[in-house]
């Protein structure tokens, strides 16, 4: 690792000549993001099955968040938590093509997607950089190259990112342009792991950094580590848990969270170092994919990634920050991605943009033992389709919007106008649809999220020529 630990320390070198005093009291920030990582994937948030030991432990020094949601696939929820804008004003709606599956069953032209993070955003990353923070991006980036890679969004270092949604291979040779080929073998969750810590290491006390580490696993392919994963041959299942090969991914997982955290343990500024961690979209499961294969169970939520019920947005969050949150602490306050760039920012004690609108608000109140936030709605713009099987004639989603005002949801189908409420606090499975036996309570709420619309100019899909 040689060549990862002189890398690091003459970038942190070069770029000494700017600290500042004031710079080097701000907390450092470690950001972790797991790809794919169902809400029920984690001990601390209830599976029996994977063995989730080091983030347990860091929620049980930390708060865990019980609502907090993304968007329903990977690269909206990226743009999201990075500029704190939801999906209309940044344009990255949905994974490559809004158009995915097979033309003849689908009734809408969607509007136009993105795929890449525009170089006018402002993310947390370029903030924080100006502030004085050495700042390093790890991992899955899935938001362009070149002039919309990291380098180009506040970032000192990158390893790994690009447009790329998933990995080649999880074992070397990579085939990534952005990481250079470790031994053949060598695992990249355990790569990626290694450069997070020689870049924690390679740290001084001078300035604060910022480490965004957006772990590939457990996004397909399935390749766990054949020993990570023989841990669970003879596991029993628990529930819609019982697959080896995906076990080990999150084993993998866990081994290098567990390997980041004592990295910050062993720095001198690790009282001084605010640790959060989150999945970018619910697992890859509950639904009947016809053919396809599900690796996980988001139960007792329903649905799965790319879809808008529970089970696709609602995602474990963690965040640990010695001396303010209280170990142990839970927050069932609904909290949503684009709330992650604010409270990045709150935490650094800096200020965020003011030449534009900024959709989130930080959850720094809720750090500090507040019950609830100012603030009556979350939203999702889904205008796409998304399809289920390989024939695209079954769906995940499709074209669709969703609020949630405190303990009611509704969802909107924009294929038939259909509308579904559901109350999340007595039924968080949204298997009663209340939306015909509350039509006044139905209507209000989908009243806001047409409001929402009309505030966001959020794109909408056309009924296709026939």
């Amino acid at each position: 690792m040689m060549r990862t630990r002189e890398r690091l320390l003459l970038a942190t070198l070069l770029m000494a000549a700017s600290s500042s005093t004031s710079a080097a009291t701000r907390p450092n920030i470690v950001f972790i993001v797991a790809d794919d990582l169902g809400w029920t994937d984690l001990g601390s948030f209830g599976s029996g099955y994977y063995q989730t030991p080091h983030i347990d432990q860091l929620a049980a020094t930390g708060m865990k968040f019980t609502s907090a949601y993304a968007n329903p696939n990977c690269a909206p929820t990226r743009a999201s938590l990075l500029t704190g804008r939801y999906t209309p004003r940044h344009g990255v709606m949905t994974v490559g093509s809004p158009e995915r599956g097979s033309a003849e069953f689908r009734k809408l032209t969607p509007p136009k997607n993105t795929t890449e993070l525009s170089p006018d955003e402002i993310t947390f990353a370029e903030v924080l950089h100006d502030a004085g923070y050495v700042t390093a991006h790890m991992g899955k980036w899935h938001m362009g190259t070149g002039r919309y890679a990291p380098e180009a969004h506040g970032f000192d270092i990158n390893i790994a990112g690009n447009g790329a949604g998933h990995p080649e291979s999880y074992f070397s040779p990579y085939e990534n342009p952005d990481l250079k080929d470790g031994r053949d073998g060598e695992y990249l969750t355990d790569r990626l792991t290694e450069e997070a810590v020689a870049f924690i290491e390679s740290q001084s006390d001078e300035r604060p950094f910022l480490l965004y580490l957006a772990y590939f696993t457990v996004h397909t392919p399935i390749q766990p580590r054949p020993d990570r994963a023989a841990k669970y041959g003879s596991r029993p299942a628990v529930g819609g848990h019982g697959n080896p090969s995906y076990a080990g991914m999150v084993d993998a997982l866990d081994a290098g969270v567990s390997r980041v955290l004592e990295a910050v343990e062993a720095s001198a500024t690790s009282e001084n170092t605010v640790v959060l961690f989150v999945s970018d979209n619910g697992g890859l499961g509950g639904y009947d994919m016809a053919g396809g294969k599900n690796f996980t169970d988001n139960a007792p939520l329903r649905g799965g990634k790319g879809m808008l019920y529970e089970g696709g947005v609602r995602v474990p969050l963690i965040v640990r920050w010695p001396g303010v949150t209280l170990p142990g602490s839970v927050s069932d306050e609904p909290v949503i991605c684009v709330d992650l760039f604010s409270t990045v920012i709150d935490i650094a004690g800096l200020d965020p943009p003011t030449d534009r609108p900024i959709d989130g608000i930080s959850i720094l109140a809720l750090l500090n033992g507040a019950k609830t936030l100012n603030r009556d709605a979350i939203y999702w713009h889904f205008p796409a389709y998304l399809e289920a099987n390989r024939d695209g004639s079954t769906w995940r989603t499709t074209p669709a919007g969703a609020v949630r005002v405190g303990r009611y949801k509704l969802i909107e189908f924009f294929e038939s106008g259909t509308v579904e409420l559901y109350d999340l606090e007595t039924d968080i499975s949204e298997t009663h649809d209340l939306a015909a036996s509350s039509p006044e309570l139905t209507a209000r709420i989908h009243q806001k999220l047409e409001a929402w619309r009309k505030t966001m100019n959020a794109p909408m899909p056309e009924l296709r020529n026939p």
